[in-house]
Protein backbone atom coordinates (compact mmCIF):
# COMPACT_ATOMS: atom_id res chain seq x y z
CA UNK A 1 0.00 0.00 0.00
CA UNK A 2 2.79 2.34 0.96
CA UNK A 3 4.73 1.57 -2.22
CA UNK A 4 1.62 2.27 -4.30
CA UNK A 5 1.15 5.67 -2.68
CA UNK A 6 4.80 6.50 -3.25
CA UNK A 7 4.57 5.55 -6.94
CA UNK A 8 1.45 7.69 -7.41
CA UNK A 9 3.17 10.61 -5.67
CA UNK A 10 6.23 10.29 -7.89
CA UNK A 11 3.99 10.08 -11.00
CA UNK A 12 2.07 13.20 -9.92
CA UNK A 13 5.32 15.09 -9.37
CA UNK A 14 6.57 14.07 -12.83
CA UNK A 15 3.35 15.25 -14.45
CA UNK A 16 3.54 18.53 -12.56
CA UNK A 17 7.17 19.03 -13.62
CA UNK A 18 6.30 18.40 -17.27
CA UNK A 19 3.42 20.86 -17.08
CA UNK A 20 5.66 23.52 -15.58
CA UNK A 21 8.29 22.86 -18.25
CA UNK A 22 5.76 23.19 -21.08
CA UNK A 23 4.45 26.44 -19.62
CA UNK A 24 8.01 27.79 -19.46
CA UNK A 25 8.98 26.62 -22.97
CA UNK A 26 5.91 28.00 -24.79
CA UNK A 27 6.64 31.70 -24.04
CA UNK A 28 10.29 31.19 -25.00
CA UNK A 29 9.28 29.68 -28.35
CA UNK A 30 6.77 32.46 -29.00
CA UNK A 31 9.38 35.06 -28.15
CA UNK A 32 11.85 33.48 -30.60
CA UNK A 33 9.21 33.42 -33.35
CA UNK A 34 8.38 37.07 -32.74
CA UNK A 35 12.07 37.98 -32.97
CA UNK A 36 12.39 36.01 -36.22
CA UNK A 37 9.39 37.82 -37.70
CA UNK A 38 10.74 41.20 -36.61
CA UNK A 39 14.17 40.42 -38.09
CA UNK A 40 12.77 39.39 -41.47
CA UNK A 41 10.50 42.45 -41.61
CA UNK A 42 13.27 44.84 -40.59
CA UNK A 43 15.80 43.36 -43.01
CA UNK A 44 13.32 43.55 -45.90
CA UNK A 45 12.37 47.14 -45.05
CA UNK A 46 16.05 48.15 -44.85
CA UNK A 47 16.84 46.62 -48.26
CA UNK A 48 13.86 48.33 -49.87
CA UNK A 49 14.76 51.74 -48.37
CA UNK A 50 18.34 51.45 -49.55
CA UNK A 51 17.33 50.48 -53.08
CA UNK A 52 14.76 53.25 -53.39
CA UNK A 53 17.17 55.76 -51.86
CA UNK A 54 19.95 55.17 -54.40
CA UNK A 55 20.35 58.26 -56.64
CA UNK A 56 19.20 57.72 -60.24
CA UNK A 57 18.78 54.01 -59.60
CA UNK A 58 16.20 51.78 -58.02
CA UNK A 59 12.75 50.75 -59.15
CA UNK A 60 10.83 53.15 -61.44
CA UNK A 61 8.00 54.76 -59.50
CA UNK A 62 5.44 54.17 -62.26
CA UNK A 63 6.01 50.43 -62.00
CA UNK A 64 6.00 50.50 -58.22
CA UNK A 65 2.62 52.24 -58.24
CA UNK A 66 1.17 49.54 -60.51
CA UNK A 67 2.38 46.61 -58.40
CA UNK A 68 -0.25 44.46 -56.67
CA UNK A 69 2.25 43.01 -54.20
CA UNK A 70 5.94 43.34 -53.33
CA UNK A 71 8.28 40.55 -52.22
CA UNK A 72 11.71 41.12 -50.68
CA UNK A 73 14.26 38.38 -49.97
CA UNK A 74 17.21 39.96 -48.15
CA UNK A 75 20.63 38.34 -48.11
CA UNK A 76 19.93 35.17 -50.09
CA UNK A 77 22.96 32.92 -49.71
CA UNK A 78 24.39 31.35 -52.80
CA UNK A 79 27.40 29.23 -53.63
CA UNK A 80 27.32 28.32 -57.28
CA UNK A 81 29.21 28.08 -60.51
CA UNK A 82 26.74 27.61 -63.37
CA UNK A 83 24.93 24.93 -61.37
CA UNK A 84 24.39 25.47 -57.69
CA UNK A 85 21.97 26.16 -54.91
CA UNK A 86 20.48 29.09 -53.11
CA UNK A 87 18.27 29.75 -50.14
CA UNK A 88 16.78 32.58 -48.18
CA UNK A 89 13.78 33.90 -46.34
CA UNK A 90 11.67 36.93 -47.09
CA UNK A 91 8.33 38.66 -46.82
CA UNK A 92 5.46 39.70 -49.11
CA UNK A 93 2.81 42.38 -48.66
CA UNK A 94 -0.12 42.85 -51.00
CA UNK A 95 -1.59 46.24 -51.81
CA UNK A 96 -4.76 47.24 -49.98
CA UNK A 97 -7.13 50.18 -50.29
CA UNK A 98 -5.34 51.89 -47.42
CA UNK A 99 -1.75 50.87 -48.01
CA UNK A 100 -0.13 47.44 -47.65
CA UNK A 101 -1.07 44.24 -45.87
CA UNK A 102 0.61 42.46 -43.00
CA UNK A 103 3.69 40.65 -44.38
CA UNK A 104 3.45 36.92 -45.01
CA UNK A 105 6.68 34.96 -44.63
CA UNK A 106 8.20 33.06 -47.54
CA UNK A 107 11.20 30.88 -48.41
CA UNK A 108 13.27 31.05 -51.61
CA UNK A 109 15.18 28.12 -53.06
CA UNK A 110 16.24 26.57 -56.32
CA UNK A 111 19.23 26.13 -58.57
CA UNK A 112 21.46 28.91 -59.86
CA UNK A 113 19.13 31.88 -59.78
CA UNK A 114 20.30 35.23 -61.03
CA UNK A 115 23.44 36.12 -62.91
CA UNK A 116 25.99 35.99 -60.10
CA UNK A 117 28.76 33.38 -60.14
CA UNK A 118 30.57 32.27 -57.00
CA UNK A 119 29.68 32.62 -53.35
CA UNK A 120 27.47 35.62 -52.70
CA UNK A 121 24.77 37.18 -50.60
CA UNK A 122 22.14 38.79 -52.80
CA UNK A 123 19.00 40.81 -52.12
CA UNK A 124 16.01 40.11 -54.37
CA UNK A 125 12.94 42.29 -54.92
CA UNK A 126 9.91 41.07 -56.87
CA UNK A 127 7.08 43.26 -58.11
CA UNK A 128 3.89 41.25 -58.54
CA UNK A 129 2.17 43.15 -61.34
CA UNK A 130 -1.16 41.38 -61.84
CA UNK A 131 -3.51 38.69 -60.58
CA UNK A 132 -1.67 35.93 -62.46
CA UNK A 133 1.49 36.80 -60.59
CA UNK A 134 -0.39 36.94 -57.28
CA UNK A 135 -2.01 33.58 -58.03
CA UNK A 136 1.40 31.92 -58.12
CA UNK A 137 2.22 33.14 -54.63
CA UNK A 138 -0.90 31.41 -53.28
CA UNK A 139 0.60 28.02 -54.07
CA UNK A 140 2.48 26.25 -51.27
CA UNK A 141 5.49 25.83 -53.58
CA UNK A 142 5.77 27.61 -56.85
CA UNK A 143 8.49 27.58 -59.50
CA UNK A 144 8.76 30.98 -61.13
CA UNK A 145 8.42 31.21 -64.88
CA UNK A 146 5.37 29.01 -65.25
CA UNK A 147 1.92 30.49 -65.84
CA UNK A 148 2.94 33.96 -64.71
CA UNK A 149 5.74 35.27 -66.90
CA UNK A 150 8.82 36.67 -65.19
CA UNK A 151 10.96 39.47 -66.61
CA UNK A 152 14.01 41.38 -65.43
CA UNK A 153 12.70 44.71 -64.22
CA UNK A 154 13.95 48.00 -65.71
CA UNK A 155 16.11 50.15 -63.46
CA UNK A 156 16.20 53.92 -63.08
CA UNK A 157 13.95 56.68 -61.87
CA UNK A 158 12.78 57.58 -65.38
CA UNK A 159 12.89 54.13 -67.01
CA UNK A 160 9.75 53.65 -69.04
CA UNK A 161 7.85 50.36 -69.10
CA UNK A 162 7.59 50.23 -72.89
CA UNK A 163 8.62 46.71 -73.86
CA UNK A 164 6.06 43.96 -74.29
CA UNK A 165 8.05 41.73 -71.92
CA UNK A 166 7.70 44.29 -69.16
CA UNK A 167 4.10 45.16 -69.89
CA UNK A 168 2.98 41.53 -70.07
CA UNK A 169 5.06 40.15 -67.22
CA UNK A 170 3.25 38.97 -64.14
CA UNK A 171 6.42 39.51 -62.12
CA UNK A 172 9.33 41.93 -62.47
CA UNK A 173 12.46 40.82 -60.63
CA UNK A 174 15.51 42.67 -59.36
CA UNK A 175 18.71 41.81 -57.52
CA UNK A 176 21.37 43.66 -55.58
CA UNK A 177 24.76 42.12 -54.96
CA UNK A 178 27.91 43.94 -53.81
CA UNK A 179 26.12 47.26 -54.19
CA UNK A 180 25.08 46.68 -57.81
CA UNK A 181 21.33 46.85 -58.42
CA UNK A 182 19.86 45.45 -61.63
CA UNK A 183 16.98 43.63 -63.21
CA UNK A 184 17.59 39.90 -63.10
CA UNK A 185 15.93 36.71 -64.30
CA UNK A 186 14.66 34.51 -61.51
CA UNK A 187 13.17 31.75 -63.67
CA UNK A 188 13.55 28.41 -61.97
CA UNK A 189 13.59 29.83 -58.45
CA UNK A 190 11.12 28.13 -56.11
CA UNK A 191 9.07 30.18 -53.67
CA UNK A 192 7.49 28.41 -50.70
CA UNK A 193 5.47 29.43 -47.67
CA UNK A 194 7.10 29.62 -44.23
CA UNK A 195 3.89 28.56 -42.54
CA UNK A 196 5.54 27.63 -39.25
CA UNK A 197 6.31 31.31 -38.82
CA UNK A 198 3.04 32.53 -40.36
CA UNK A 199 1.01 30.35 -37.99
CA UNK A 200 3.08 31.39 -34.99
CA UNK A 201 2.62 35.12 -35.67
CA UNK A 202 -0.89 35.27 -37.16
CA UNK A 203 -2.53 31.90 -36.58
CA UNK A 204 -2.97 31.71 -40.39
CA UNK A 205 -1.04 30.29 -43.31
CA UNK A 206 0.32 32.35 -46.21
CA UNK A 207 -2.57 31.43 -48.51
CA UNK A 208 -5.08 32.78 -45.99
CA UNK A 209 -3.03 35.94 -45.45
CA UNK A 210 -2.67 36.69 -49.16
CA UNK A 211 -6.22 35.82 -50.19
CA UNK A 212 -8.15 37.07 -47.16
CA UNK A 213 -9.01 40.48 -45.76
CA UNK A 214 -5.89 42.37 -44.72
CA UNK A 215 -5.35 43.68 -41.21
CA UNK A 216 -5.22 47.39 -40.56
CA UNK A 217 -1.88 48.78 -39.43
CA UNK A 218 -3.09 48.91 -35.83
CA UNK A 219 -4.33 45.31 -35.93
CA UNK A 220 -1.13 43.72 -37.19
CA UNK A 221 1.62 42.76 -34.70
CA UNK A 222 3.94 45.67 -33.95
CA UNK A 223 6.98 43.50 -34.71
CA UNK A 224 6.12 43.29 -38.43
CA UNK A 225 4.66 46.74 -39.18
CA UNK A 226 7.89 48.27 -40.43
CA UNK A 227 7.72 46.51 -43.81
CA UNK A 228 4.23 47.67 -44.90
CA UNK A 229 4.94 51.11 -43.41
CA UNK A 230 8.09 51.35 -45.53
CA UNK A 231 6.21 50.37 -48.69
CA UNK A 232 3.57 53.00 -47.94
CA UNK A 233 6.31 55.65 -47.81
CA UNK A 234 7.08 55.00 -51.48
CA UNK A 235 3.74 53.94 -52.95
CA UNK A 236 0.26 54.39 -51.61
CA UNK A 237 -2.91 54.60 -53.68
Amino acid sequence: MKNGLQKRAVYALCVLALMCLSVAVAPAQNNKRTKDAARHSNDAAKVFRQIMGAPDQGIPRDLLDKAEAIVVFPGVKKAAFIIGGSGGQGVVSKRTSGGWSEPAFLNLGGGSIGAQIGASSTDYVLLIMNQEGLKGLLEDKWEMGGEASVAAGPVGRTAAATTNATLDAGILSYSRSKGVFAGVSLKGAVIGHDNDLNQAIYGKNAHELLSGTAMSMTQMPAAVRIFPQTLSNYSKR
